[in-house]
């Protein structure tokens, strides 16, 4: 895991190296001033000798400033290193999660992976900082802090590796324990960020019901969740300040007893026990850095566990070695093809569908929620493996494809309509960046979207608010039929992408599918008998297996699902 981390720093690795060496200097010029003033008190004000006290003096203000510049330096050294590690980390994260399959995407939440680039990534930079500075602050000052109080004064120095040893039981004790409850508070993360984001892509939804109450009852109780996971976690946090109390003091009531022993004796200067004591604080201040970089690190482990779990992440879907490019034709040929989503269960959403589709068809698929028509289309562009069987489009099978080519060949229409936030303009082009005003205006037409664009004031040029909430359903829908026009598909799949729109605007974007894309394979899934009934032919699924796959007209005669969904929308129409 910290090797895979560690990659991250990349391009900052000279800040990254730079910061625990300003560092190592500024500790060390720092921790000279106490024995310079031991000096100065025991030789200078004490034998009354003003040279020996200006010599000093003056090397300790040396010391304090070039503590100081080496103090500045480590900081912004810290801050570029720990800043551009997150940046790496987050990019690289995000690169990562384009790469998923849809296989990929359902192992993590969309909660889980916003607070993995958000709340975690920002745990991991914090501990990163304190690593390459309080990491070598800390222990360098005990270490050297001993050595001093063992060169002053060899029978006090075993006080402090008492308190040492005792503190380092008591933060090892906290650090294993506290572990499993932080991973548990950053878990608790991924369901609040999920409340929120439920909340407030719904919130239209959420107002009409009038269920304000109930999501903040929700997310009260999340919240609470989450309060009472981090007063766990913290129970034990807290008790890092008790124990740096117990140990400072009794440290201090130690040097002072036997100290004050040893100067009543002769054998140690006034000097030399003021010196202790300024290394006994050192010491302390040390062991307390070194104790909050318990608890970041304590915090930051399990927030790099989820992390890493991103980076290490293979997508299931990988282009072949030597893939091919061309797609011939729109021909589509599935030979018997079985699929699940999840491995290893019986349970099948698709099993044996043995189909084939010339180049050109218009093909409907009809069938009852969940009998496998989105699934279906979804193995096409590969946004899903096939688990038995083959799929071939334009005579390859659709794993010797590139995956670029080819779901650039396929154009999906989805059953939830996105834009994005930008120009009407920008949006289309997400089909294809290249295109030109005229060929915007074009796919428009096909659409049926041109006019409506036109009425709105900045026609193209019109934004659109974050998921197109400035436009109406049939109006996101149409500009998303437009959009995958664009992109000159052989395939052009429409999964329910007409059902916002009324039958008048159905049927235009129908026929001038028919006159204008007559070599594009069009499957389009639909709930309404009249958006396919005038298709070259009918797929009706049921329950994952084909029911039927003829002409409209031959359906109606001999496929009872589609003579059943056919005669309740018709008498649907009529009453």
């Amino acid at each position: 895991m910290i090797r895979k981390l560690a990659r991250e720093i990349r391009e900052y690795k000279g800040a990254a190296i730079a910061t625990p060496l300003f560092m190592v200097g500024e500790v060390i010029l720092e921790l000279m001033l106490p024995y310079i003033m031991s000096i100065i008190v025991d030789r200078g004000v004490q034998a009354g000798d003003m040279s020996v006290i200006t010599h000093y003096a003056l090397i300790m203000i040396a010391c304090a400033f070039a503590s100081m510049f080496c103090g500045i330096m480590s900081g912004n050294m810290a801050a570029y290193a720990s800043t551009g590690f997150v940046h790496n980390l987050r990019k690289d994260m995000f690169e990562n999660i384009q790469k998923f399959s849809f296989a990929n995407i359902d192992k993590f939440s969309t909660s889980g992976l916003m607070t993995r680039l958000g709340t975690d990534a920002t745990n991991v930079q914090n501990a990163f900082m304190m690593v390459i500075r309080m990491g070598v602050r800390a222990p360098l000052t005990i270490i050297i802090a001993m050595f001093m109080t063992f060169t002053i004064s060899p029978e006090l120095a075993p006080i402090f590796l008492v308190a040492l040893l005792f503190l380092a039981v008591c933060l090892s004790f906290i650090t294993v324990k506290s572990y499993k409850r932080f991973s548990a508070v950053f878990r608790q993360y991924d369901d609040l960020n999920e409340s929120v984001q439920e909340n407030v892509t719904n919130i239209r939804v959420v107002k009409a019901y009038v269920k304000e109450e109930h999501e903040i009852g929700k997310f009260t109780g999340a919240v609470v969740k989450l309060q009472k996971l981090f007063e766990k976690a913290e129970s034990l946090i807290v008790l890092n300040g008790p124990i740096m109390s117990i140990a400072a003091n009794g440290s201090m009531l130690a040097l002072s007893w036997f100290g004050a022993r040893l100067i009543v004796g002769g054998t140690l200067g006034t000097g030399q026990l003021m010196s202790m004591f300024t290394y006994t604080m050192n010491i302390l201040m040390g062991l307390m850095m070194l104790s909050m970089l318990f608890v970041m690190m304590t915090m930051s482990i399990a927030s790099a566990r989820r992390i890493v779990e991103v980076l290490d992440e293979k997508p299931s879907i990988t282009n072949p070695e030597s893939p091919v490019f061309e797609i011939a034709d729109g021909s589509i040929d599935l030979n018997h093809v079985s699929f699940g989503y999840y491995k290893g269960e019986d349970k099948r959403v698709l099993s044996d569908i043995d189909l084939h589709i010339r180049s050109g068809e218009t093909i409907g698929v009809i069938g009852a929620t969940g009998s496998g028509k989105s699934t279906l289309t979804m193995l096409l562009p590969r946004l899903y493996d096939a688990d038995e069987g083959e799929v071939m489009i334009g005579g390859h099978n659709v794993k010797d494809y590139d995956l670029t080519a080819l779901r650039d060949s396929v154009a999906m229409v989805l059953q939830k309509n996105v834009l994005f936030s930008g120009t009407i303009k920008e949006n289309l082009r997400w089909g294809r960046e290249d295109a030109t005003d005229e060929e915007l205006i074009e796919v428009c037409r096909l659409a049926s979207a041109d006019d409506f664009i036109r009425s709105f004031e900045n026609g193209y040029d019109t934004y659109i608010e974050q998921g197109g909430t400035n436009v109406s359903g049939g109006q996101k829908q149409r500009l998303c039929i437009a959009r995958a026009l664009l992109k000159r598909p052989k395939v052009l799949i429409l999964d329910d992408s007409t059902s916002a729109c009324d039958t008048a605007t159905d049927a235009r974007i129908r026929a001038s599918f028919r006159t204008t894309l007559p070599d594009v394979t069009k499957i389009i899934i639909s709930q309404r008998i009249a958006s396919i009934e005038d298709a070259d032919r009918v797929l009706v699924l049921d329950d994952g297996r084909i029911s039927g796959f003829d002409k409209p007209e031959n359906l109606l005669k001999e496929n009872q699902i589609y003579q059943e969904i056919y005669e309740t929308q018709k008498k649907g129409e009529q009453e």
